[in-house]
């Protein structure tokens, strides 16, 4: 009989057990659902996952847009100056291409997610003007960080993005007009999206503050009872009133685009000479950050005497380049300032030379000026004649200190003293009448 009243103490220890394990199996069970379920978004609140997408690009876009300003007004006279603009540029962008991903991820998890019911749905207008600012944010969140990424691409130079993926992006060629455009994409869309984003948070706070609901709330972390919406249909108006208000900001742009009347210099007189140009480029590269910036100059002419028959002294040449002529990537408006090639006191350069020969090539004997500094310059170039049609090949290396260019910027590693230029003609002889 003891034996028997020990095991069905045992028995009922046992269901005891099994009934709390059981409990906390179901108490658990709960406690996931309900988690797995907070993650997602209800009729009545949003869940975790999208008040994380929220507020974390709220912190971004709060953070990029002052990095933005303080970038474009750092004043860059110094190495230590440039330095510290480029470094400032370099957040800017780097965290511009997150908020671009960030912005794709948001955008994909709403697009399968319920959204709660508007809180005052008797209020029309507010609820559409409401939707319409969320659509722009949308938008903008997209447009902005990939038109700033795609100019970027369509430039050279300057600030380099941190991001692992190189500084190009595919079909995105380097072309001055590309980076232009998407400059100007870049800036109008931010105005739109730095406007609708001060309108959001107004809103946020009216709702908070004077209506005393539950709008802002709703939107941070933490129980709390929501109030009881019905997640209806939205209506498509604020997405086409939004695409409409994004459609008139890029017109803008084109239009104004079309109607600036931008400063060119004064084109080069054409000149004529016993071999006559007709094609050819004059083409620079510097190193910037570690990085190479291409450029070239658009109007240069050459007037040419040149004789193949062997001698001391073969023929003359005298090169004249419009110094604003030269487009260099995206420090091309820098280039033109006081330290640099100080375009407005010095619009051209000339090279001033005799041609004599040097084994199987050539050698232009003379003085370069620019910036109003002549320095000799003796120019190795390849001469190639074919019935009267002349392919001259010539790469040298410059000191830009020579003509006092950039002299404000005497770290090597900022901007490198090297200036590499490569001219390239095709000439055909003249033939007297």
């Amino acid at each position: 009989m003891l034996s028997q009243a020990k095991q069905n103490r045992t028995d009922t220890a046992h269901m005891k057990i099994s009934q709390k394990l059981l409990t906390s199996s179901q108490v658990m069970f709960k406690t996931m659902k309900e988690m797995q379920m907070s993650r997602a978004n209800t009729s009545n609140s949003f869940g975790s996952i999208t008040k994380t997408f929220h507020w974390l690009t709220a912190l971004l876009i709060l953070g990029i847009i002052p990095l933005g300003v303080i970038a474009n007004n750092l004043p860059f006279e110094t190495d230590a100056e440039l330095a510290l603009k480029a470094q400032v540029f370099s957040w800017h962008k780097t965290l511009g291409v997150l908020v671009f991903f960030v912005a794709l991820a948001r955008i994909l998890w709403a697009s399968g997610q319920v959204k709660p019911g508007a809180l005052h749905p008797e209020r029309r207008i507010e609820t559409f003007a409401a939707e319409t600012a969320h659509w722009l944010l949308y938008i903008s969140l997209v447009i902005v960080p990939l038109s700033g990424w795609i100019e970027h691409a369509a430039t050279t130079g300057f600030a380099p993005i941190w991001w692992p993926f190189g500084q190009s992006l595919p079909f995105v060629p380097k072309n001055e007009g590309i980076a232009h455009l998407f400059a100007s994409l870049h800036w109008i869309f931010g105005k739109v999206m730095i406007a609708t984003l001060l309108l959001h948070i107004a809103g946020a706070l009216k709702h908070h503050i004077i209506d005393r609901d539950m709008t802002l709330l709703r939107m941070w972390f933490g129980a709390r009872e929501n109030p009881v919406t019905t997640s209806k249909g939205h209506s498509k108006l604020p997405a086409i009133a939004a695409i409409g208000v994004i459609c008139i900001a890029g017109i803008g742009i084109t239009n104004t685009n079309n109607s600036q009347s931008t400063p060119k210099p004064t084109q080069l007189a054409a000149v004529t000479s016993d071999w006559q140009v007709e094609s050819g480029e004059i083409a620079i590269k510097i190193t910037q950050f570690g990085s190479d910036v291409s450029g070239q100059f658009a109007d240069w002419t050459s007037s040419i005497t040149f004789d193949p028959t062997p001698a001391e002294i073969m023929g003359q040449v005298k090169t004249t380049i419009a110094i604003g002529s030269l487009i260099l990537g995206s420090v091309t408006d820098q280039a033109m300032g006081a330290d640099y090639f100080d375009v407005a006191q010095f619009a051209q350069a000339t090279f001033v030379a005799d041609i004599k020969p040097d084994g199987d090539a050539f050698i232009a004997d003379g003085t370069l000026t620019i910036k109003g500094i002549s320095i000799p310059l003796a120019m190795p170039f390849t001469l190639d004649i074919t019935d009267q049609t002349a392919e001259m090949q010539a790469n040298i290396t410059l000191d830009r200190r020579d003509f006092a260019i950039g002299l404000s910027q005497q770290d090597d590693s900022n901007l490198g003293f090297a200036v590499d230029v490569a001219i390239s003609l095709t000439a055909s002889q003249h033939q007297p009448q």
